[in-house]
């Protein structure tokens, strides 16, 4: 009896499971209090994807090669995939903010993927980095928008295919989701990858049980390549929803 009890609680220790644990903040140089000026596992691994974005979009591209090496090369499949992502979706005179762009985007794209190493820590799984980096969106926008429409660019909230009774509902609406805009933009990402990994970490727990270990391997690897598609798409759909955003901003009317 008390062998059985003692495998029913080895059992039970073994599935302890703290999904969320991996997404604590910590100081790097020791101590528990943190304030705006104390690195933690955030800010280096914040630092790592702004080197990484350094290293492909200027250090690797300096030659200017007429025949590119590999990192010129990936520097310019990113280049061009961009910039016509801003070209389709926001027209021509949106590439004034290309370089803005594209950075967001290789700053994304790196912070998700290094979140997949092991022992790393997922900086765009907290609200404050998306939050930072949609609002910053969002004023961009605004400013914009102003600066070249003047009060015009409030035509965007003004809905004139509607029936003039409607339309001062809709413009409440409309005011309302454009303001809402940093929240979804923000939480569709942080989201997304606080979900992948906090599911991994379940499976991956499940995996120190023997009879269950098998299964759980598998289904780890299997999310381990999807978290891969999901870094990129994301970084996509963070990227396109700012080129979309910049649009109503250069041109409110249409």
């Amino acid at each position: 009896m008390t062998v059985a009890t003692d495998q029913a609680a080895e059992a039970s220790s073994k599935l302890s499971l703290h999904p969320m644990e991996q997404f604590t903040v910590r100081p790097l140089f020791g101590g528990t209090e943190i304030h705006w000026y104390t690195i933690t596992n955030v800010t280096l691994w914040m630092a790592v994807a702004v080197v990484c974005t350094f290293l492909l979009l200027v250090y690797a591209t300096r030659a200017r090669a007429l025949v590119p090496g590999r990192g010129q090369s990936i520097g310019e499949v990113v280049y061009g995939f961009v910039r016509n992502m801003v070209v389709d979706v926001a027209g021509e005179e949106a590439l004034a903010f290309f370089p803005y762009i594209l950075t967001l985007f290789m700053f994304v794209v790196f912070a998700n993927s290094l979140s997949l190493i092991p022992m790393s820590f997922a900086t765009t799984s907290h609200f404050a980095v998306t939050g930072v980096l949609a609002i910053a969106v969002f004023l961009t926008v605004t400013i914009v928008g102003f600066v070249k429409n003047g009060t015009s660019f409030l035509g965007l909230f003004w809905v004139t295919s509607a029936p003039l009774p409607l339309r001062p509902v809709l413009a409440i609406i409309e005011l309302i989701s454009y303001f809402v805009r940093p929240v979804s933009h923000s939480v569709r990402l942080a989201g997304n990858m606080m979900a992948g990994h906090a599911v991994m970490e379940v499976f991956a727990g499940f995996a120190i049980v023997l009879w269950i270990s098998p299964l759980s391997i598998a289904a780890i690897t299997a999310m381990y390549g999807l978290e891969i598609m999901v870094a990129v798409v994301q970084a996509y759909v963070f990227t396109i929803l700012t080129c979309v955003y910049l649009k109503d901003a250069l041109h409110p009317h249409h």
